[in-house]
């Protein structure tokens, strides 16, 4: 599989559309949803590399890949993890690193990826978000892990709920607060995958 040429971003303090323009190493989720009852099913998605794995895994949606890859860089404008200062975003998110929006007082770490869906149908075709390196695994900016992205692409599941707007950032958080945010997360999801299993007698 081709892999996209990795372009380190030459300055932290880019804002999001010159960022926008700036080709840079993506992962893309195609998620395909098959016919099931259950009112929240899990899908089947795939982590690639790059936009133009994307292309060749789904041939026919370049433009949705791209489109999806922008709308996902104006999704984390609205939603990312915002830090008073540079070294307490960069204590998280060393991967990528951080920079400071135009015209803000705060700052943010780098989009490292995006999920993108062309499942779910609508005007658009297709859903996009933006995700995070942090830890060695991608990360959701409410904190849901999709894994490491250390092997190369690969095959996850993703439940139709998660597939959603995340509401807008308004507050700046300290040192650590997102990995609070994945802790918070973590603990909400074993305590929701045990007590489904009590239901079911398990």
């Amino acid at each position: 599989m081709k892999r996209s040429q990795r372009v380190i971003l030459p300055s932290m303090k880019k804002d999001w559309s010159k960022i926008n323009i700036a080709p840079f190493t993506v992962a893309v989720g195609v998620v395909v949803i098959a016919g099931c009852s259950d009112s929240d099913p899990s899908n089947d998605a795939y982590i690639y590399s790059g936009i133009d794995d994307c292309s060749e895994s789904n041939p026919g949606y370049t433009e949705q890949c791209r489109a999806a890859y922008e709308e996902a860089l104006d999704e984390a404008a609205r939603t990312a993890p915002r830090y008073i200062s540079e070294n307490d975003c960069r204590a998280e998110f060393r991967e990528e690193g951080c920079f400071q929006p135009r015209n803000t007082s705060w700052f943010v770490p780098a989009m490292g990826g995006f999920l993108f869906s062309r499942a779910l149908g609508g005007s658009r075709g297709y859903y996009s978000e933006p995700i995070y390196r942090y830890g060695g695994s991608w990360y959701s900016t409410d904190g849901r892990s999709y894994g490491s992205y250390r092997n190369g692409y690969k095959k996850i599941k993703i439940k139709t709920s998660e597939m959603k707007k995340k509401p807008a950032v308004t507050r700046t958080m300290s040192r650590g607060g997102f990995g609070s945010t994945v802790s918070a997360k973590s603990s909400w999801s074993k305590s929701k995958s045990s007590a489904g299993k009590s239901s079911w007698g398990g």
